[in-house]
């Protein structure tokens, strides 16, 4: 911003000003721009836009979950989720409009990818949602949104260029001042770039989901590309003073077992992590079930005798499909419903009559 402010004919220090209203004040009205004269505002009007992703639809759940819908320019449709803590608020954003993985169990796999989202569009999301909740961070107002996870739509490292770009607009004390503390970036297992995110100094988080590499390439196809001993190799190299985060979605008499729960323990041996067990959260036409509490609270005490650090994950949202693994665009769910119900109607019909 600097050096296009230098190029219109103005001081550098008009840069961090721009900044600052942009990413900090976060004003889209470029005529509110009180300390620029007249005529730049003028001059800013006649060559940029400022706007955010507009909101198609918001949505609350009884936990005070907040789902938004954003419309962008090219008609695509995607979601973030505000999910409030008594100590902290988290928005969970995307990174591509869809997904190329086709993890078996989330939701967001089954809708197809149509491309990556823009730098301006993901922060964009963070902005949208500070606004919506009238969230004016300050050094005398703690921040609503306090921490951001990239574990909505998409794989955040197969559009690393971008995510980098908007991470980095995140962490300026100049402009949305979140620390890198409170930022996680939550990959599928992409082996060649996880040591990108160690440069960036955020929390880092694998989906993994299963401890052999047969399973998790039966749910993951992923996996056949970067399987299990290339990703933990990756993991041990990560050099950072923060715990990574595997997280695992139990799935009902597939990954759940006791057994399973030892092997998970011993993959994860030596390395600086935290297990996080995601009781499954149903989406319309999954495959899939939620284990039990009984099994759920089995596998975790498994790893916590074994000596794995382990939390288990509160579903939030899940009754507006908000929760881990149910996000998708509000349209295609809807078309889904539709077959789901016309499939059913066509299961229910008397049979043709013999000709």
């Amino acid at each position: 911003m600097e050096e296009e402010m230098v190029k219109m004919g103005e001081k550098k220090f008009r840069g961090k000003q721009l900044f600052s209203w942009v990413y900090r004040k976060m004003e889209t009205d470029i005529s509110r721009y009180s300390d620029f004269s007249a005529s730049f505002r003028a001059a800013l009007q006649d060559k940029y836009v400022v706007e955010l992703p507009a909101i198609a639809r918001e949505e609350e759940a009884s936990d005070q979950t907040r789902k938004w819908l954003f419309q962008l320019p090219d008609e695509n449709r995607i979601e973030s989720v505000f999910i409030p803590e008594e100590n902290r608020g988290t928005l969970c954003v995307s990174s591509q409009c869809g997904c190329t993985l086709s993890c078996k169990f989330c939701h967001t796999g089954t809708q197809k990818l149509m491309r990556n989202l823009s730098a301006s569009e993901i922060v964009g999301q963070l902005l949208a949602a500070r606004l919506q909740l009238h969230d004016y961070p300050s050094p005398l107002k703690k921040a609503q949104v306090s921490n951001v996870v990239f574990m909505g739509q998409g794989e955040p490292l197969y559009n690393f260029r971008n995510v980098k770009k908007a991470l980095l607009l995140m962490l300026d004390d100049n402009g949305c001042a979140i620390s890198k503390s409170r930022v996680t970036l939550s990959t599928s297992g992409i082996v060649p770039l996880i040591e990108k995110v160690a440069e960036l100094d955020v929390c880092l988080a694998i989906s993994l989901h299963a401890p052999t590499n047969a399973l998790r390439s039966e749910i993951m196809a992923v996996n056949k590309l970067y399987p299990l001993e290339d990703l933990l190799a990756a993991c041990r190299k990560f050099i950072t003073p923060r715990r990574i985060t595997f997280q695992y979605v139990l799935l009902k008499g597939v990954n759940d077992s006791p057994a399973e729960a030892k092997e998970l323990a011993r993959i994860l041996k030596g390395i600086n992590s935290n297990v996080n067990i995601i009781p499954f959260n149903p989406w319309p036409g999954s495959n899939y079930e939620c284990s039990s509490p009984e099994r759920v609270s089995e596998f975790y005490q498994t790893l916590r005798d074994l000596g794995q650090l382990t939390t288990i994950r509160t579903a939030r949202g899940d009754d507006i499909l908000a929760a881990c693994g149910q996000l998708k665009s509000a349209e295609q769910v809807k078309t889904q419903l539709l077959n789901l119900k016309a499939k059913e109607e066509l299961h229910v019909m008397p049979p043709s009559p013999a000709i």
